[in-house]
């Protein structure tokens, strides 16, 4: 999982990212690829 200060660049690159709030923090999920995983900190 990547670690960014942004994750807006990140959503852009496959077309199944989700971006998600959990917990107070934004994650990026991809079901297809898990590959994209990221969280904004």
């Amino acid at each position: 999982m990547k670690i960014t200060n942004s994750l807006k660049a990140l959503k852009g690159r496959d077309r199944n990212n989700r971006l998600v709030r959990r917990k107070g923090r934004v994650y990026i999920i991809n079901k297809q690829n898990p590959r994209f995983k990221a969280r904004q900190g």
